[in-house]
């Protein structure tokens, strides 16, 4: 555990010099939190909450992008060659690397929270227990696809292409950017595919209608990115290189593949249910009732 922890704190010291994971995961997160709050929507305390569910999920999903630079970056410039000479199998480095990012993601999301309240005077942020749990379930598993990528790229420019392929369905069709419920219909579909559209509306509702753990769509949201992550970590394990001269068969990017089925399975259910989408919709309507966000969330169809 001693050694864990010092190779996490390691972690945190080398992620730190990365100015790519402190852009993804420090400057842009408050870019979205004021261009949200301030402009969106425009200081109001009602709608600025409603907003904060999105702002968190952008914040955990951005540290994959950072993630992955960084771990190229350190087996680029070999630094991972260091730590293999070290007794470190690479399922330590690979959780060392989701604790250090919790550990620097963390932060960035109470100040978002204490910016929300002291500025913008929302007064309630909703269950904070219930938000906390899918904040650190939510950055281990888009942690665990930052692994994946990093695993799989050989070069840093191959990272960046992925990333980016990645990164734009996950911000444009969840409802992380535009409100799920001004989407068109067929994106909306689309979206239930996403990992991320779970918990951008997952956030949504225990920031703007304190949604309790136990809720069902709650705990399913939580059960698909807990299997997520198992199958992320158990593959970028797998995949892992300490060397950069180290290449993986091209058919290893299938496998991949193999980690989006959680959420295909999700996905097709929720489309025949419409539960998440119902929701994302009585969230959105209740903007011009401020006499329903109280309410709570199991009214949904």
């Amino acid at each position: 555990m001693t050694n864990f922890a010092t190779l996490t704190r390691m972690r945190i010291q080398l992620t730190l010099r990365n100015k790519m994971f402190l852009f993804f995961s420090v400057i842009m997160p408050f870019g979205f939190f004021f261009l949200y709050a301030g402009v969106f929507a425009r200081g109001i305390p009602l709608v600025v909450r409603y907003f904060l569910g999105p702002v968190m999920a952008l914040t955990v999903m951005g540290s994959f992008w950072g993630l992955s630079a960084a771990l190229v970056t350190f087996r680029e410039q070999g630094i991972l060659r260091r730590f293999h000479v070290t007794p470190v199998t690479p399922s330590d480095m690979l959780a060392s690397s989701i604790v250090a990012n919790f550990v620097l993601t963390l932060p960035t999301i109470v100040l978002e929270l204490l910016l929300a309240r002291f500025i913008f005077h929302v007064t309630d942020l909703g269950n904070l227990f219930s938000a906390f749990l899918l904040i650190a379930l939510g950055t281990m598993s888009f942690a665990s696809l930052g692994l994946v990528v990093a695993s799989v790229t050989n070069t840093m420019q191959e990272t960046q292409v992925i990333n980016q392929l990645i990164w734009l369905p996950l911000i444009f069709l969840s409802g992380a950017t535009v409100p799920l419920a001004d989407l068109p219909q067929a994106v909306k579909r689309v979206g239930l595919f996403l990992p991320a559209t779970y918990l951008v509306t997952e956030l949504q509702d225990a920031v703007y209608w304190s949604a309790a753990p136990w809720n069902r769509d709650f705990l399913i949201a939580l059960a698909s990115l807990a299997v997520w992550t198992i199958l992320t970590f158990f593959l970028s394990a797998q995949l892992f290189r300490w060397e950069p001269e180290a290449k993986i068969p091209g058919r290893a990017k299938l496998l991949v593949a193999a980690t989006a089925i959680p959420f295909l399975l999700l996905g097709i259910w929720e489309n025949k249910s419409s539960r998440t989408i119902s929701k994302s919709q009585a969230m959105f309507d209740s903007l011009n009732a401020p006499s329903k966000p109280g309410s709570s969330s199991s009214k949904t169809p």
